[in-house]
């Protein structure tokens, strides 16, 4: 019962994640350009495969391009994991695996990965940057838009997957994630990072992916766990669920006026949760400077670690 559950929570939410690909509802974009601009793949020394595997079927090959100011890499068939790893003088043990947003089309790379990273490890806090798996999208940059914009309209909208069909669906990215654990987990003396205090931040998609993580994701059993602006819809919480970072803007188009029955389930469950709802912010706010309250979110997200010991003061 509690296994169906759990994959009910993951088919409810698969294609309201899907409606922020590309960074579409990014908040911040009323100041930025919007447009899509095809860029090349920027350099990426650190990165390190998972070794999970070429997405099956996968036709068109990765491709990046620039909105918002921002870099997203879609078409991922070969996921990576890129380590920003603190100062030695400023370690503070623990770990974060960070999982950007894009409706499991694209990825937030600079305001949902390498930017959070970066300041997490500025904190002392090792942050791993996950690049999924996506699914496919048409190779064509015009091709691409035309198909978001369909997905916006509701004409491409798919039928809601049965609860199997939907973790099905998520089982590549899944297997990402469990990758991203066990080798941290593995090199943890090398990289000075304590095995059990290794947690997961998602944005969106990605927090959608932290919590399906979580509750389907075996042995990766994250420390703690941060869902920014993703679904909160009621789920089965397992007896030892780690404590939950929540961050959502009322505004949010998405999730703003939904349930909130993931925190609920929390606290129901006498599992720690924290959860701040902002007045404004939209969806995708993520690393962005907005005049906002929900720019301060990092700093909240710090300061929860900090209360539970995984950050110094």
């Amino acid at each position: 019962m509690a296994v169906t559950h759990r994959l009910r929570w993951i088919g409810t939410n698969v294609f309201a994640v899907a409606l922020a690909a590309s960074g579409a509802l990014a908040p911040s974009a009323r100041a930025q350009d919007d447009r899509m601009t095809p860029i090349a793949a920027p350099a990426q020394p650190d990165a390190i495969e998972l070794g999970t595997g070429a997405l099956p079927g996968a036709a068109a090959s990765e491709a990046w391009h620039r909105q918002y100011g921002s870099r997203f890499a879609r078409n991922v068939t070969v996921a990576t994991l890129t380590p920003f790893l603190p100062d030695p003088a400023k370690a503070t043990g623990a770990a974060v695996v960070v999982a950007p947003g894009g409706g499991f089309r694209t990825l937030s790379m600079d305001n949902e990965g390498w930017d959070v990273a970066k300041a997490l490890a500025d904190r002392g806090v090792a942050a791993f940057v996950l690049k999924y798996r996506l699914n496919q999208t048409p190779q064509d940059m015009a091709a691409f838009e035309r198909s978001t914009q369909e997905m916006f309209s509701g004409a491409a909208r798919p039928p809601r997957p049965a609860p199997g069909a939907a973790i099905a669906r998520l089982a590549p990215q899944i297997a990402d994630a469990r990758a991203a654990f066990a080798l941290i987990r593995s090199r943890a003396k090398e990289w000075r990072i304590d095995p059990e205090r290794v947690g997961m931040i998602g944005f969106s998609a990605g927090a959608m992916l932290t919590i399906a993580t979580t509750l389907a994701g075996q042995d990766a059993k994250p420390a703690f766990i941060a869902d920014i602006y993703g679904p909160l819809a009621p789920v089965t919480v397992p007896a030892d669920a780690p404590p939950l970072f929540v961050a959502l803007a009322a505004d949010d188009p998405l999730f703003g006026s939904r349930e909130y029955g993931l925190v609920d389930g929390w606290r129901a469950a006498k599992r720690p949760v924290e959860f701040h709802l902002y007045e404004q912010g939209g969806h995708g706010f993520g690393m962005y400077r907005k005049e906002t309250t929900s720019t301060g979110w990092f700093d909240a997200f710090t300061d929860w670690l900090r209360m539970h010991g995984f950050v110094r003061s």
